[in-house]
């Protein structure tokens, strides 16, 4: 794919990741993170292929806006890859409403609306592919504290899934794709505050004894925006390390 790509989450981990490895091969990028300082430091320079838009997922506005500077500066906009998220690790009893609220309103509202604004333009061109970003953690249904997902978080993430596959079936018809990635623990300021006890635990449920690099996961919603995942739509790509066996 040496198209146009819209990467959200682009200021750091996966979204940062990923944006970096499609520009090195080729594609036009669109980053979109409402933290546009950290996008300036993280993908510096003017480059013809690079456009950073500075918004919020949340905001139907700002989706919008990002398809239309891509499309605007590019010419089309051929795929989103959706990585940005907002993380709570509050247990089900440490939080309230607003706390739940805040977390769907970016991972599940905010999904969707970025979603929405990307298919506009490409089911009108009969083309196109979208990835979402779902987590190991629905699998595994963990319950919060000390950096781990939380009932609020586990929740907005299973609520992608079923999107997921909504979308594909709605879009199919009109030649685009929808997939997800479902991260197991990767590298990130996610799981930067984990102890090393905690780490050590985790670690004790991957057979491939590490957790992953952010390319290792970026690469995945690379494939599936790519001709060799051309018949893939609906689908949930497990990328954890073997974790779900242990």
């Amino acid at each position: 794919m040496m198209g146009t790509a819209i990467v959200t989450g682009a200021a750091s981990g996966i979204g940062l990741a990923c944006a970096r490895l499609l520009l090195k091969d080729g594609a036009n990028v669109a980053a979109f993170d409402i933290q546009g300082g950290r996008m300036e430091e993280e993908l510096p320079g003017d480059e013809a292929r690079l456009l950073r838009v500075q918004g919020d997922v949340s905001s139907a506005e700002d989706c919008a806006a990002a398809v239309a500077g891509a499309v605007d500066r590019f010419g089309a906009l051929d795929a989103l890859i959706h990585w940005g998220a907002a993380h709570s690790s509050a247990r089900w009893d440490g939080r309230g409403a607003d706390e739940c609220n805040r977390i769907m309103a970016v991972n599940v509202t905010g999904t969707f609306l970025i979603a929405q604004a990307a298919a506009r333009h490409m089911a009108a061109r009969g083309r196109g592919a979208i990835v979402l970003c779902t987590s190991t953690s629905v699998l595994q249904g963990v319950t919060g504290g000390d950096g781990q997902g939380g009932p609020a978080y586990v929740a907005s993430k299973g609520a992608v899934i079923a999107l997921t596959r909504s979308l594909a079936r709605a879009l199919g018809p009109d030649g685009v794709r929808v997939n997800a990635v479902s991260p197991g623990l990767t590298e990130t300021a996610m799981i930067a505050g984990y102890s090393d006890e905690q780490r050590a635990n985790m670690l004790r449920r991957f057979p491939l004894g590490r957790f992953a690099d952010p390319d290792e996961i970026a690469n995945a919603g690379i494939y599936l925006i790519s001709d060799k995942a051309s018949f893939m739509t609906g689908e949930i790509m497990h990328v954890n390390g073997g974790s779900n066996f242990g």
